[in-house]
């Protein structure tokens, strides 16, 4: 054990004795009782069960809310006993359905009640020594701590946040030396101390994944999609969108060349980080401006109209919330609104990254999120909000099926509406546009818009679980962390760090998902899954005319074929849901590529001289001159 962390554990020992010893009646009360090895018992085990996991689910998930909107050393604590109560728990029912339950009872039950017993003895950090439980879930909570709290100074008596201060830099800055210090500072700041508890974190997790009987952790998240070949599958979607991603790689990085000239911009080599509009070069949609196609059409960005009519977070919300409602499904129940945090409050810490969250009571279902006034965010909001209209509709399944049918659909619902929200069409019907403007011309600059946000995310998508499968099987130890996540990120990405990164460095902790030990692959997938159930939709919905001007809104029709998925929770394999729902068992890219086929074909016209990939794959740009003396000068002069 690093020494760091043997003194974080040490010293959260204690205050954690006198909340363990107030949650042990609870904890009591919350044990199985005895049954006996019969198909009856069986079930009577898996309904106690289920009436005891809400009460158990409900309360780390309280807890967990409560740290989340309010960073203080005492929720922390709080949040850390009650992972070890819900940890107990899932050891208990799940050691009590290992030891009394013979493979003969488990087969005569149905196939949904062997999924479920399935799932009671999945135990995952239960499997680890009540001493490693501490340990687990304290470093978690750490790491988020670290990526949450963390700010530059810039200045004596400045701070920047991520959000606002740095994101909107990296947004709208086209100044290098600025972009340069906010990209480097923030990933030196949340980075680095993450690194030192981040081994650590991957040994226990391992060991909580081999109990269950996998290899390690990245084999226990892929045992999730439910295919022997999963990574070899994802490697063959990656390479049918790979050659779209290039001739959009090479197009822009020609607008920034001639932005930023020849010293910083190599044609034939990655793009540095910091110079695409997002911290972690995952989204290039706040470059729109200078890579429109024609830019004598009107510009499609509602945010200043928006707040020209007065939005607020709130109302983004009921916007949102009606769109569902029109295609049948759901609206927000009363404990939505009391309980959400949908702005950042004041005087606080808070996690302000955008979270849906079941409260598993069937009642209480909240949003976290410090919502700002934009088109961006409107469309963050419609995704989240996708999150609780599938929490509301498979909310009466068995606590063992309250989730989506694999993680990737989870997500696809959510992006799944800002397909139909982001087009001109829905705009002008919700009154943020004043009219819609049908031609070529504006049709390539909407898609092109939407490629810089959709398609340039897919490698970045894809290589954050490489990585971290590569570093949970030890592919990838502790001393090439940093090495091999910016391999990858050239590789897929085509972009390199816009300084020397050593592994003094931990660049992958300056990304939320890794220190928040959330797994990315889902992201990947629910991006080429949403474009599916789109057409599928479009087609239900009677729409005509081009798959990218589709606005599903007030169709019932397609909101029934929603329904019927949303409802089913994980309760049947994803595959025959896939089937049922849009008529094929297989994701894959065929309707995204049908649904940016116009632009696609004229950025090969853009491309055609260009070399596509980044043959100089070792290139870096050289550091300006004077940097990072003279940014403190520049900065309290504003010359940037």
């Amino acid at each position: 054990m690093a020494p760091g962390v043997h003194r974080l554990v040490k010293s959260a020992w204690l205050p954690l004795l006198s909340v363990l010893l107030l949650s042990e009646a609870r904890s009591v009360r919350w044990t199985p009782g005895d049954y006996a090895d019969t198909a009856s018992d069986a079930l009577r085990f898996l309904s106690d069960y289920n009436i005891t996991a809400e009460e158990v689910f409900f309360n780390i998930t309280s807890a967990s809310w409560n740290y989340n909107t309010n960073l203080t050393e005492l929720n922390s604590r709080l949040q850390v006993a009650a992972s070890l109560v819900y940890q107990n728990f899932s050891e208990a029912w799940g050691m009590k359905a290992k030891q009394i339950f013979s493979k003969e009872v488990l087969k005569s039950l149905s196939e949904k009640d062997r999924r479920l017993f399935a799932g009671v003895k999945f135990l995952g950090s239960a499997n680890l020594l009540q001493a490693e439980r501490v340990e687990y879930s304290t470093i978690l909570n750490t790491m988020e701590s670290i990526y949450s709290t963390s700010k530059v100074h810039p200045l004596p008596n400045v701070t920047w946040n991520l959000e606002p201060e740095l994101s909107e830099i990296l947004a709208k800055s086209r100044s290098y030396k600025k972009l340069l210090f906010a990209w480097e500072s923030w990933h030196n700041v949340s980075g680095m101390p993450v690194k030192e508890y981040y081994s650590r974190f991957v040994e226990l997790s391992n060991k909580a994944s081999q109990g269950d009987g996998f290899n390690d952790t990245g084999a226990s998240w892929r045992s999730w999609y439910e295919m022997e070949t999963f990574q070899e599958d994802l490697e063959r979607l990656y390479k049918t969108i790979e050659p779209f991603y290039l001739n959009l790689h090479a197009f822009v990085r020609r607008k920034l060349y001639n932005l930023y000239g020849p010293k910083y911009i190599n044609l034939k080599g990655p793009i540095p980080a910091h110079l695409l509009g997002n911290m972690w070069a995952q989204s290039w949609n706040n470059l729109y401006e200078m890579m429109v196609p024609f830019p004598g059409k009107p510009f499609l960005d509602v945010t200043d109209e928006m707040v020209r009519q007065g939005f607020n977070a709130t109302h983004m919300f009921r916007v949102a919330e009606e769109f569902f409602t029109s295609l049948g499904l759901k609206e927000m129940p009363p404990e939505f609104w009391e309980g959400s945090m949908l702005v950042k409050p004041e005087g606080r810490e808070v996690v302000c990254h955008a979270s849906a969250w079941d409260f598993y009571n069937r009642r209480d279902f909240r949003i976290k999120q410090c919502t700002t006034v934009t088109m961006e965010d409107l469309f963050t909001v419609h995704h989240e909000m996708g999150h609780i209209q599938y929490y509301l509709q498979y909310k009466d399944q068995p606590v063992g099926f309250r989730d989506g049918a694999n993680p990737g659909f989870h997500e696809a619902i959510g992006d799944l509406m800002s397909l139909s929200v982001s087009t001109p069409k829905h705009l002008h019907e919700i009154n943020l546009l004043e009219s819609v403007t049908s031609d070529n011309e504006s049709d390539l600059n909407f898609l092109l818009k939407t490629a810089l946000e959709t398609i340039a995310f897919l490698p970045f998508g894809y290589l954050v679980d490489l990585w971290r499968w590569d570093v949970f099987n030890g592919n990838t130890p502790p001393e090439k962390y940093n090495s091999a996540w910016w391999n990858l990120r050239t590789k897929y990405q085509g972009i390199c760090p816009p300084t020397r990164r050593t592994e003094e460095h931990f660049d992958p902790g300056a990304k939320y998902h890794v220190p928040g030990n959330t797994p990315y692959i889902r992201y990947f997938v629910s991006f080429i899954l949403r474009f599916q159930f789109h057409e599928k939709l479009c087609e239900v919905a009677n729409q005509t005319g081009p798959l990218h001007t589709c606005d599903i809104y007030r169709s019932t029709e397609a909101g029934a074929i929603l329904k019927k998925v949303l409802e089913a929770g994980s309760s049947r394999p994803w595959p025959d849901m896939l089937q049922e729902a849009i008529g094929t068992r297989e994701i894959n890219a065929t309707s995204l590529l049908k649904y940016f086929d116009p632009i696609t074909k004229w950025l090969e016209e853009q491309t055609a001289n260009e070399t596509l990939g980044w043959p100089d794959l070792d290139w870096v740009p050289p550091i300006p001159e004077g940097y990072p003396d003279d940014i403190d000068a520049q900065l309290q002069t504003s010359t940037l």
